[in-house]
């Protein structure tokens, strides 16, 4: 039995396969093959980017500080992230403070939206992931992602509740095809009447497959507002890039109290979080001291990483082409998902797309089960390919995340497996429909 407890979404326990190196958008497996880097959202820079590189042997002489300290390459950091990603959005954004993760940065914002407001109910929408830590697991609405126990005869064993979460619905609209709804579409009043007592609500552009148009978001936020919630965008997997637009959340007319960064902030320098509080609330921290403190965070190393990550995008138009990506990315998934009677659905922005499969309701897979998922036979069968492709950890779903730089031949390359690979979950699908 491996001391490694499983960690992958990729491989399994009886034959791993270990990643030893990568170039560009390849990785280098053990056996010696060379696999495009079909999904991974931390990666946008795809490996060894040069300007990273020589970015991370520079930081290897800076001396090893915890957050108590000041340190010059955080506040540049701090800068660059709002002359740069911020720039043109006004005088609405106040400071930056930074973190290790995705999950611990957002639990912070949730902590302080609480103490902010005396409230402590949280709003979040269907199928939500934040995270696994603290109040981030809390408001993380999909059953086999919150920190307990999936059992191979099916049970769960759930963490233990911290706080009291209201759930609003998500857009039911899709690229192709239709979603399992959980939650019936809400009106703006039914909404704000959800929201009535929480202390915020917290939305994000990826998870669980659910892309919002601007309109959900701004009705989100007027919500919010005439509850007296803050709002905070969760833009971990979506901001600086992703998205094909500095954030997800300039697609909508609304702006946020509190927006969330993490996964590629850094360029795969190192961990990296980041929380970004707007004017207002800079003003009523102004007598207040934020008691939140954390050995590592804003860690020389990781600083670096996001200073060179931010200037790089900036400078080789990275943004202008995941834009011009998504319309054709967004037509080669809807011909591929035509031929394939396994697929029910495809959507997605920027480079971040979901495609979902008829099967298992999704809120009932617990993670655990002894038999291989649909999503995972088409992932073996890419894989033999030459291509890795992610699942969200579901039976039924595939995202395709792969780094900014990808080109046009990679990533027709991308899809071509794609389509052949989907052969495996039309087996699957005729086999069970009879």
């Amino acid at each position: 039995m491996s001391r490694l407890l499983n960690t992958s979404l990729t491989t399994n326990d009886e034959a791993p396969v270990y990643v030893v190196g990568g170039e560009g958008c390849w990785y280098e497996l053990s056996d010696g093959r060379r696999v495009l880097d079909g999904s991974n959202s931390a990666g946008a820079l795809g490996h060894r980017h040069p300007d990273m590189v020589e970015t991370i042997r520079k930081a290897a002489e800076y001396p090893a500080i915890s957050e108590g300290w000041a340190w010059k390459g955080r506040t540049q950091a701090a800068e660059d992230l709002i002359d740069i990603a911020f720039d043109g959005e006004g005088d609405w954004v106040g400071a930056v403070r930074f973190g290790l993760s995705g999950s611990e940065i957002n639990d912070m914002a949730l902590s302080l939206s609480q103490a902010l407001t005396g409230r402590a109910a949280i709003g979040t929408r269907e199928r939500a992931y934040h995270g696994l830590t603290g109040l981030s697991r809390e408001v993380t609405t999909q059953p086999q992602w919150h920190g307990g126990l999936s059992r191979g005869d099916g049970s769960v064993s759930p963490a233990a509740p911290n706080c009291e979460v209201r759930v609003i619905s998500a857009p039911d609209s899709s690229l192709y095809g239709q979603r399992v709804v959980q939650h019936p579409q809400m009106s703006p009043e039914e909404m704000t009447a959800v929201l009535s007592d929480a202390a915020s609500v917290i939305v994000d552009y990826t998870q669980g497959g659910i892309y919002h148009e601007a309109g959900y978001q701004d009705q989100v936020a007027a919500a919010a507002k005439r509850a007296g919630a803050l709002w905070i965008a969760d833009e971990v997997v979506t901001g600086a890039g992703r998205s094909g637009r500095w954030f997800a959340f300039q697609g909508g007319q609304s702006r946020p109290d509190i927006v969330t960064m993490g996964k590629a902030l850094a360029g795969g320098a190192g961990p990296i979080g980041a929380v970004i509080l707007s004017r207002d609330i800079c003003d009523e921290l102004k007598d207040a001291a934020w008691q939140n403190y954390s050995t590592y965070r804003g860690h020389p190393t990781a600083m670096a990483g996001v200073s060179t990550y931010l200037r790089v995008l900036r400078r080789d138009g990275l943004l202008d082409r995941v834009a011009a990506l998504e319309p054709v990315i967004g037509k080669r998934l809807v011909e591929i998902a035509q031929r394939h009677p396994s697929v029910s659905r495809v959507d997605g922005r920027g480079l971040h797309w979901t495609v979902e499969f008829h099967g298992p309701h999704w809120a009932d897979w617990t993670a655990a089960t002894r038999e291989t998922p649909i999503a995972s036979k088409v992932v073996a069968a890419a894989m033999a390919q030459g291509v890795s492709i992610g699942t969200s950890g579901e039976q039924t779903s595939l995202f395709l995340a792969p780094p900014l730089i990808i080109s046009d031949a990679e990533l027709d390359q991308l899809l071509q497996v794609l389509d052949h690979a989907l052969t495996a979950a039309d087996e699957e699908f005729a086999r069970t429909a009879g």
